[in-house]
């Protein structure tokens, strides 16, 4: 059964297109992310609670028309916004013995205080805790609420792998009830981490984004011998070029942090900078193999002498934490765990 539908949704500002006219159906126990820039994720949320009036296409939840909602009518789904507010001066318990009234649940406090891990801290006023147990209190109204869609915006940014633990338990927990969940962030690692299935949006429209790992076809196969057959040819050239307006950069290898491929587009990242390259992903983990690089994922190549921690999420979600910056976290897909654990000599 669909709980959202968004039916040829559309969005100009001026003579800019936003998004032009896109459909999704979001079914009960779908756990669905749309990757998108700030400036899209902001006008998609306005269209859904009604602050942007829609003009162009229509959202359903439930078969009902949001465009129908009348201005005080209480939302029929949850959301949580990034900067969502709290009341400071309330403890943690208070906090949601004020949900369980709003919305009238009868869920326990106590069980949900265990379900997000809040309570050695419930006793504590909203202004002491950390930013993450903050992050955990927003989860936790959600919960009281208990919609049979929630929405979130970037839900797990900047929060601790405790609280990311959480997350992923209490969606997993929320699909198994057949509850629906869609996440608009711009990070492309949580998407994949925190869901199932993944869009992009941008001004050339929704794009589905694989997350499995395919098979190795035997056209795969081939190109693989002919890469191994001209390695065996005598000159090399190790620089990996990339072009920014009209220049060619050339980078060293040992300076790649990682590489994501999108839209067919290959991106090198650099001190947290990103540059295009012509070469495709497949060419690039040819080149870049002898160097220690490695294809945790269909869409990224890591540079492994870059990685600092290998984190387990669930028993299919892992991430590779990066010692740049920026702390960068990269998908590694499950089957890809196992070979990395061979390289390591774990298994």
């Amino acid at each position: 059964m669909t709980v959202l539908h968004i039916q040829n949704l559309e969005k100009q500002s001026e003579d800019a297109i936003i998004f032009p006219a896109f459909s999704l159906e979001v079914a009960e126990g779908q756990l669905v992310a749309i990757h998108s820039t700030t400036n899209v994720r902001s006008v998609l949320l306005h269209l859904l609670i009604g602050k942007t009036v829609i003009s162009n296409g229509e959202i359903y939840i439930h078969n009902e028309k949001l465009s129908r909602r009348k201005a005080r009518e209480h939302l029929p789904f949850g959301i949580s916004f990034l900067d969502e507010g709290y009341y400071e001066r309330l403890t943690v318990r208070e906090h949601f013995t004020f949900y369980q009234r709003l919305y009238g649940s009868a869920h326990s406090i106590d069980e949900v205080l265990s379900r997000v891990q809040l309570e050695s801290v419930e006793h504590k006023k909203g202004r002491h805790l950390t930013f993450s147990e903050k992050k955990r209190l927003k989860l936790a109204r959600l919960l009281i609420e208990d919609p049979d869609l929630m929405v979130l915006e970037e839900p797990d940014q900047n929060v601790d792998v405790e609280t990311k633990r959480v997350l992923l338990k209490i969606f997993r927990e929320q699909q198994h009830k057949q509850k629906s969940i869609l996440v608009l962030t711009g990070n492309m690692e949580s998407a994949i981490t925190l869901t199932d299935q993944v869009y992009r949006l941008d001004e050339k429209g929704l794009e589905a984004f694989e997350v499995e790992e395919p098979a190795q076809s035997s056209e795969e196969e081939t190109q693989g011998s002919d890469r191994e057959f001209d390695q065996s040819q005598p000159i090399q050239f190790n620089k990996i070029p990339t072009k920014v307006n009209e220049k060619i950069i050339l980078f060293d290898p040992p300076e790649i942090d990682y590489i994501e491929s999108h839209s067919g587009q290959s991106h090198l990242y650099i001190m947290s900078e990103s540059f295009s390259c012509v070469f495709t992903l497949a060419e690039l983990e040819q080149r870049l193999q002898p160097y220690g690089f490695f294809r945790c994922h269909r869409s990224y190549i890591v540079n492994l002498q870059k990685v600092r921690e290998v984190v387990t999420w669930t028993r299919n979600s892992y991430s590779l934490i990066l010692d740049d910056q920026k702390k960068s976290e990269i998908p590694l897909s499950k089957s890809k765990m196992a070979e990395l654990k061979g390289m390591l000599g774990l298994n």
